[in-house]
């Protein structure tokens, strides 16, 4: 696999960089994931991997050079993640309407939000920080 340089800057220009360097992952991911699930160790389920989270994660981790870098480690990620909290949906996001309730995992610095969406029974990838402590 070709060697990825990840802007380290906050230019516009680089975040632009960091977007499409975030959308062509998750294209080669899904093309290699079909079935586009991770099953989780700790909340012992499968976590989907939707257009929606694609879209979530585009847009907040393309800002930081350390989300972007933890998308590459996103099977390690959701399946070794681990459950720390249930957190209250946000008022008034449109994005987490499709959700009934929001989770906090964390694996090594990265935080993951998962959002279960209790009409389809399902627990979905909302968002991967990178570099929390």
């Amino acid at each position: 696999m070709k060697r990825i340089i990840i802007p380290q800057g906050g230019t516009p220009e680089e975040n632009k960089i960091r977007r499409h360097i975030i959308k062509d992952y998750y294209a080669q991911w899904m093309s290699e994931h079909p079935e586009k699930v991770i099953w989780n160790n700790s909340i012992h389920a499968f976590i989907h991997v939707k257009n929606s989270s694609v879209n979530e994660i585009l847009g907040h981790a393309s800002r930081s050079p350390k989300a972007t870098e933890a998308q590459f480690r996103l099977n390690d990620i959701l399946s070794q993640a681990i459950l720390i909290k249930q957190i209250p949906l946000k008022k008034g996001n449109k994005n987490q309407r499709a959700f009934s309730q929001m989770y906090l995992l964390k694996w090594k610095n990265s935080r993951v939000l998962v959002g279960f969406q209790k009409s389809k029974g399902e627990y979905v990838l909302y968002y991967i920080s990178g570099g929390q402590k």
